[in-house]
């Protein structure tokens, strides 16, 4: 008799327990859906401000509020991979042992590509040569001698930008001399507005839509135009370029939705890829994945 009661009582809070879950779950998707409730969402620091500029359009056209944190690369991947956020924004897809990461959690991550963006270099105003090839940077991450990049100056050692560079020239990790690096793409401008000799790398967006901050820097410093590997052309970080696929550091940004359900992650990436969030990022002087159409109205009379 005893055991007959203890095995009701134990079907009884499995059902009790199922019960709550289901109610937990339905809870959580009327709190969210793709077009409303609220959501964090990381993005990479070096593209901030034109994500700044989505999130406000999204939001004013519906009922959705979207948390905004900038970090760099690897602590969007290690916030990504602790659940801490389920939707990213970065200049790369997820790679092998990332997606593994996922299969085992029974979670297929979407991604969206929506713009191309390029990676500014800067010096100081002073500074005379407003050419650099990239021939001379990747020599200088290598540690050989030449005298045309003194020093370098990256937004954050965790950043993108130096996962880039690092890539680009073949090397682990950059040099120990010469190397500078802070917490954000302000201290950057800042940083080579001040001192002279050095060269500084960031998102180019940071100059197209620049802060209170960075613009009182702006007069002091020169964008570079760049010459690519084995290329003997001088291409600045322009939308033309980019478009043109000529500027040698473009890459192209991604948002990356491991939500796992139909939240404002799949709304918000249909925004971007959307006209709406098309027409943002080309106002924002990136290069939209596709150009808004422009309808033209023709009139036969005049009033």
């Amino acid at each position: 008799m005893k055991k007959i009661l203890l095995l009701w009582l134990g079907l009884l809070f499995v059902g009790v327990g199922f019960f709550i879950s289901c109610k937990q779950s339905d809870s959580q998707k009327n709190k969210e859906s793709i077009l409303k409730g609220t959501t964090t969402i990381l993005v990479d620091e070096t593209v901030k401000p034109l994500i700044e500029d989505q999130i406000a359009v999204f939001e004013s056209t519906y009922k959705a509020k979207i948390i905004l944190e900038a970090k760099s690369e690897k602590e969007l991947i290690q916030s990504l991979l602790k659940d801490t956020s389920s939707v990213v924004i970065m200049s790369r897809e997820l790679n092998a042992d990332e997606l593994k990461f996922f299969e085992k959690v029974k979670i297929k991550p979407k991604t969206t590509k929506f713009a191309s963006d390029a990676i500014a270099l800067i010096s100081n105003k002073k500074e005379l040569d407003t050419l650099i090839a990239m021939k001379d940077v990747v020599a200088f991450l290598k540690g050989e001698n030449q005298t045309r990049v003194k020093g370098l100056v990256f937004d954050n050692p965790n950043s993108s930008t130096v996962r880039y560079f690092t890539t680009l020239a073949g090397v682990k990790e950059v040099p120990k001399e010469g190397v500078y690096s802070f917490k954000s793409n302000e201290e950057v401008v800042k940083f080579v507005a001040e001192n002279e000799g050095m060269i500084g790398v960031i998102g180019v967006n940071w100059l197209l839509q620049p802060t209170a901050n960075i613009n009182e820097y702006l007069t002091n410093i020169n964008v570079l135009d760049v010459e690519g590997l084995n290329k003997n052309s001088y291409f600045a970080p322009s939308q033309n370029n980019l478009a043109e696929g000529t500027y040698p550091l473009a890459r192209d940004l991604f948002i990356i939705n491991c939500q796992g359900y139909s939240g404002l992650g799949m709304g918000f990436a249909s925004f971007l890829a959307g006209e709406i969030g098309q027409r943002v990022v080309l106002k924002s002087g990136l290069l939209p994945v596709t150009i808004p159409g422009r309808k033209i109205l023709i009139k036969n009379k005049l009033k």
